[in-house]
């Protein structure tokens, strides 16, 4: 399964020209792609108007959503969370850690545009697509 990160759908819908964003555009209804509940969270976060709101949300509820809230799963996080910390580097958000875990766990690859992932590459084994 290949997440797509809230960076990318931010930036598509943003008209943003950036690679990932193009290839989500051009993926949409050809390629299988999901979001984390997380994901869902942080897109309907910048939603300022009801009604867009309410339309975003039955157009990215299509989509496969992916519940990550296990106690488990939160213990994993902060166990990445601090082997990258005892590497010297800080994530400098949680719901990144809790994406990047997530996606780890599952073994999803994840589509982003969002630097704070790069260390869950390097240190931790996260499988980011490259469009």
């Amino acid at each position: 399964m290949l997440i797509v990160d809230s960076s990318v759908w931010i930036d598509a819908l943003r008209g943003a020209a950036t690679r990932e964003a193009k290839w989500l555009n051009d993926a949409l209804g050809k390629q299988t792609i999901g979001m984390t509940s997380l994901n869902l969270c942080e897109v309907l976060q910048g939603v300022d108007d009801d009604a867009q709101f309410h339309g975003m949300q039955r157009k990215l509820l299509k989509f496969p959503i992916f519940n990550a809230g296990s106690q488990e799963f939160a213990v994993a996080s902060a166990w990445n969370y601090r082997r990258l910390r005892s590497l010297g580097i800080t994530v400098r958000k949680t719901v990144d850690c809790l994406i990047a875990t997530y996606c780890i766990e599952q073994r999803f690859s994840l589509l982003h545009n969002d630097r704070d992932f790069d260390p869950f590459e390097a240190h931790l084994g996260l499988q980011v697509f490259r469009p």
